[in-house]
């Protein structure tokens, strides 16, 4: 009984610090730390809308971005795609699946200093071009490679 009123005591306790910090604005919710994200980009319909509103007024080819995705992807709902930059100074990576109803799939900040390689799965309801976009020292930077996206696995 007694270490069932010293625990309840600690968590409320804690409890009541923890609402003084937050409404002295010391402390702001899990919510308000999330980085703003692109509406506008994301909402796009058309992949060259979506390159546009990341920014991005022209694109120059690169080879030192490489994309890793299967040639052939047996199911659409989950394809594997991860990208490396090698380009010096990558702040974003930007992942677009050209033909989907919104092409825009996946966008990643790069702190400074940190590896440019991301990894995630996209949803892909056709055969289409995976583009990646980079942004490396304000300049934009894109490689593209053909994901087949086949029904049920049979090609």
């Amino acid at each position: 009984m007694k270490d069932l009123r010293r625990n309840f005591l600690k968590l409320a306790g804690g409890a009541g610090a923890m609402a003084v910090t937050v409404a002295a604005g010391l402390l702001k919710p899990g919510s308000a730390w999330a980085a703003p994200w692109n509406k506008t980009a994301f909402e796009s319909k058309a992949s060259a809308d979506a390159i546009k509103n990341l920014g991005a007024a022209e694109l120059v080819e690169s080879k030192d971005i490489t994309i890793t995705a299967p040639d052939i992807a047996e199911n659409g709902a989950i394809v594997p795609v991860a990208v490396t930059s090698k380009i010096p100074n990558t702040q974003n990576i930007s992942i677009i699946a050209e033909k989907n109803p919104f092409p825009l799939a996946a966008s990643f900040d790069i702190s400074a200093g940190g590896d440019a390689y991301v990894s995630t799965r996209v949803k892909m309801g056709q055969t289409s071009d995976v583009r990646a976009v980079v942004k490396a020292g304000g300049k934009f930077y894109t490689a593209v490679k053909e994901v087949k996206v086949t029904v049920g696995g049979c090609g």
